[in-house]
């Protein structure tokens, strides 16, 4: 296969960039040629640690235009990849030179994001076959699947729904089906994973291609709007072309999920994940260090000193507090939360992202602008050493493999809730959208190892309810105890699961020379 390599195409955003890194990794250390094609934007988001892989290349496209500011609020704003135009143009253009060169390498396969499904007709002119990607877990896929076949579901208060073929435990409540009412307007987002603003929960409307640039109203390069009524979920539809799908999850985690997918399919579904950092994996009983696996971003503290706050807190007392880079509450449920970690005793590590609160789609950070958002001013001072605010980037591995942090409070996006539940550390979840309540769902009925911060987030989350919750999660010995019970199946390393689902992936590569 010395003149054959394989593709793989992340969505635009790092919750995308990262998996797809590692499953390069993956690819390249079986001895075959990768390339991971990304917008040259992306670009200072990889790690250096990539050259440690000779068959493992990357190939930037070049955005071919500057696009026209887009009118709205904001004009100035651009999305940090770029027009999906652009994108569109630069891989036609590449595999057009890898094709008319003789003594290029050849891809016999494509893995897409399956948010990067628009790009399969680009791969089909070349006749490279593709095989989706999953970047977020294997139970958020299933329920679209099913809640999109169960559909009408009509529940009083205090009914629920059992969904044909899925665990009892993901039964679907009254509060479920109310949160789609809920759903803000506008155009349809995709539904998995990083950079996604739009319906929360087991609508119709799945990946549909990128998002569209900001107030513009695009929905992507081939225009796909919501499916008509009774049409399957668009994630399903993006995926007709494809031999297979690999998910980032394992047995371990999302059995029934993976079956699930996979018999809905009917082509090899493929759990190869968590595809988190090699480094997690080699040192999973040690503390970890980012720095060896992420680029530090901006931060107000380093990595020393969050180690210093942390060896200084009992064993399992630390709460770490952290959304995403994209998505977290709103301006008045921050300042609710700044009040329930000062009335708690408990020690705490808050990460304050920069635009905080802030309505909209982030800033990339290549501008350089600050954005301005909430910021808990005057509670440093008030809880003194028993708090550690960041503002900016903070380690996570780091915080989450100390022996004194025992809680975290997140929205559950699925690298965090895998990061969290591979080291052993329980969940208070706070899911914002998409894929988040999937998750939550997953981690606190069928997996139970966390709680939700609310029994209704159609209401503000308020002071006193975040307050029980801390409390609670800190203080509950089975919660505890089933999470460091998980956690034991990944103390050997990658999952056996995924390294034979990886295997038999080659296996069928190989088959297509």
């Amino acid at each position: 296969m010395s003149k054959k390599e394989i593709w793989v195409v992340p969505f635009f955003g790092q919750g995308h960039l990262f998996p797809s890194i590692e499953l390069c990794k993956q690819i390249a250390s079986r001895n075959i040629n990768t390339l991971l094609v990304i917008p040259s934007n992306l670009s200072f988001s990889v790690p250096s640690s990539l050259r440690q892989y000779p068959l493992l290349q990357i190939a930037e496209i070049q955005p071919t235009s500057t696009p026209p500011p887009q009118p709205g609020p904001d004009p100035g704003h651009q999305p940090p990849h770029g027009h999906p135009d652009q994108f569109e143009m630069g891989l036609e253009n590449l595999l057009q030179a890898q094709a008319t060169n003789p003594d290029s390498v050849r891809p016999i396969c494509a893995i897409l994001d399956v948010m990067m499904d628009w790009t399969a007709e680009i791969f089909k002119k070349f006749d490279v076959p593709t095989i989706g990607f999953f970047t977020s877990g294997a139970c958020s896929a299933a329920m679209e699947h099913a809640l999109w076949k169960a559909h009408p579901i009509d529940l009083k208060p205090g009914e629920v729904r059992l969904l044909p073929e899925l665990p009892e435990e993901m039964a679907v409540t009254y509060f479920d089906t109310k949160r789609r009412a809920h759903e803000p307007p506008g155009p349809p987002p995709p539904l998995f994973g990083a950079g996604y603003h739009g319906p929360i929960m087991g609508g119709t409307h799945g990946p549909s291609g990128p998002p569209p640039p900001p107030h513009s109203g695009r929905a992507g390069p081939r225009q796909r709007g919501p499916p008509k009524h009774g049409g399957q979920p668009p994630w399903v539809e993006g995926l007709e072309g494809s031999i297979a799908l690999m998910i980032n999850t394992c047995d371990d985690l999302e059995r029934p999920f993976i079956e699930n997918i996979a018999k809905q399919m009917g082509r090899p579904v493929w759990g190869v994940g968590p595809l988190l950092p090699e480094q997690y994996w080699k040192s999973i009983s040690s503390i970890l260090h980012d720095h060896e696996s992420r680029n530090n971003r901006q931060s107000s503290v380093s990595e020393d000193e969050v180690i210093q706050w942390l060896d200084s807190k009992p064993r399992g007392s630390v709460l770490y507090v952290c959304f995403g880079t994209e998505v977290g509450p709103s301006m008045e449920e921050y300042s609710q939360l700044a009040q329930a970690l000062e009335a708690t005793t408990q020690p705490f590590i808050w990460v304050v992202q920069s635009g905080a609160g802030r309505s909209g789609p982030p800033r990339p950070p290549n501008l350089g602008t600050a954005q301005e958002g909430y910021f808990p001013h005057g509670l440093a001072s008030q809880v003194g050493p028993r708090g550690l605010i960041i503002n900016g980037w903070a380690p996570q591995l780091l915080i989450l493999s100390h022996p004194s942090t025992g809680g975290f409070l997140t929205h559950c996006g699925w690298n965090s809730t895998v990061e969290a539940i591979g080291l052993g550390v329980p969940l208070l979840g706070w899911p914002i959208r998409g894929d988040q309540h999937y998750n939550v769902k997953l981690a606190v009925a069928y997996l139970k190892v966390g709680f939700m911060i609310s029994d209704d987030l159609l209401e503000k989350v308020k002071k006193d309810e975040i307050v029980k919750g801390i409390e609670k999660l800190m203080s509950d010995y089975d919660i505890k105890s089933q999470a460091k019970k998980l956690a034991a199946k990944f103390q050997n390393g990658f999952p056996n699961s995924s390294t034979a689902n990886l295997d038999a992936f080659i296996d069928i590569i190989k088959s297509l020379t």
